[in-house]
């Protein structure tokens, strides 16, 4: 068995995080926005094209299996990122042609999106598990938090120098800076992941779990307590998460009356508490090593009910009027979102490989395809929401209050549900879990 992977090993992995994060913040918000301004294009469009992203997460848990199935996760990993990195490109030239043939450059969109969901799907999933089972168990939650971190600076760095090189926009120029950024991410994600894995270990093809069709693969997964109650603890969780982001900015400007700037700066605000939150686990994690993996569950739980907090006291802010310290308190929601996120996906790490006949690929890519599902339905739902409040309550502040109480009370049965979660109990076929808090 190889050493668990030190310090520069999790980083060499959180690259190909932050090359993954590269291609999908460009083709989910450069080329949304070269739709709907440049091409003057309904925001429908790049909406359901995202959404087409999101659906093939769907197709998580197959990918797993198919690692699982190998045994090695570096061919899902680099494959996956092959087909993202393509269809990364594919989707600029599709945007750039639909200036001049629309719907030919929409079903090539399609095509793109398609590619761009099963890249991050195969990709995201191995990788996961592939650090899962290569970092020790005390450095697991800050290992977490470094590669989401690293996820977000590939965001940050991919808008800011992306963003100056598509300045002024061309056609041409879309699609030579997507094929750059591509090309690129694909180099980082191969030098980051090789030899990280080792050799395959041996495995007994006779096995069941080895012979196992895709069906009772996952429904083995779906039967154990702990892998079902987390599925649904993270789907609720990330649908409360993503259900404030089309809803925060347009609240600031329609109760409290601020700009577009100011608005854009408080969203800011609440995406640095969210990194503060995960390098508070990180930090944490690192400094408390084995004995930190033992109050996961705490940090997790602690985080949903501060961020149901936060919620609560935007519910009422109209009440106080400018005297309410909304500044702070989104970045307060943002400090609660990256703890229970990070503290989270820690977890996830830590039970992939603690369940029957060694399902990790499988139970990961249950995990992840309901934090896709919820993340591709929560951002409508939440806007969809304050419609609808709007209409039967007719104040602007009161629907959006009925919204935040309603997102806070999702985060508090999430919270419930992860209080279950980790129980020093067996059920039928299942190993043990982390001692109950």
């Amino acid at each position: 068995m190889r050493a668990p992977l030190g310090w520069p090993g999790i980083l060499r992995l959180g690259l190909v995080q932050t090359a993954l994060g590269a291609i999908v913040v460009l083709t989910t918000s450069a080329l949304n926005r070269v739709m709907v301004v440049e091409l003057a294009l309904p925001a429908t469009l790049p909406g359901l094209l995202v959404g087409i992203h999101y659906a093939l997460q769907m197709l998580r848990p197959r990918w797993g299996y198919g690692s699982d199935m190998g045994g090695r996760r570096t061919p899902w990993i680099l494959g996956g990122m092959a087909v993202l990195a393509l269809g990364g490109v594919l989707a600029a030239a599709a945007t750039a042609l639909m200036g001049s043939a629309f719907w030919p450059g929409v079903t090539l969109a399609v095509l793109a999106f398609l590619m761009i969901g099963l890249g991050v799907g195969a990709a995201g999933t191995s990788l996961l598990v592939l650090l899962a089972a290569r970092v020790d168990e005390k450095r697991r939650a800050a290992a977490a938090s470094i590669v989401w971190i690293m996820m977000i600076a590939g965001f940050i760095l991919t808008t800011a120098i992306g963003g100056r090189l598509l300045d002024p926009y061309s056609p041409e120029r879309l699609v030579a800076v997507s094929a750059g950024v591509s090309l690129i991410a694909m180099v980082v994600a191969t030098i980051g992941v090789l030899g990280i894995e080792g050799p395959s270990p041996a495995r007994d093809t006779a096995a069941p779990a080895a012979k196992a069709p895709f069906r009772r693969a996952i429904a083995d997964v779906w039967a154990e307590p702990e892998a079902r109650r987390f599925t649904l603890f993270i789907f609720l969780s990330m649908l409360a998460y993503s259900a404030q982001d089309l809803i925060l900015e347009p609240f600031a400007g329609s109760v409290f009356g601020r700009s577009l700037g100011e608005s854009t700066q408080l969203s800011s605000l609440q995406n640095g508490g969210t990194l503060a939150g995960m390098v508070l686990v990180a930090v944490v994690g690192s400094a408390f090593g084995g004995r930190y993996a033992h109050t996961l569950k705490g940090w997790t739980i602690g985080g949903c009910l501060f961020a149901a907090a936060t919620m609560l006291l935007l519910a009422t802010s109209p009440l106080m009027g400018d005297a309410f310290p909304l500044a702070t308190v989104f970045f307060a929601l943002g400090v609660g979102n990256g703890t229970f996120a990070a503290a989270a996906i820690a977890s996830m790490m830590k039970m992939v490989g603690e369940g029957q006949e060694k399902r990790e690929g499988t139970r990961m890519g249950m995990w992840g395809a309901a934090q896709a599902v919820a993340f591709g339905i929560g951002g409508l739902a939440g806007a969809a929401a304050v419609d609808v409040a709007r209409i039967a309550l007719g104040a602007p502040h009161v629907a959006y209050a009925v919204v935040f109480i309603v997102d806070a009370l999702i985060f508090v049965v999430a919270a419930m549900l992860a209080a279950r979660i980790g129980g020093a109990r067996r059920s039928r076929g299942y190993g043990p879990m982390v001692p109950a808090e």
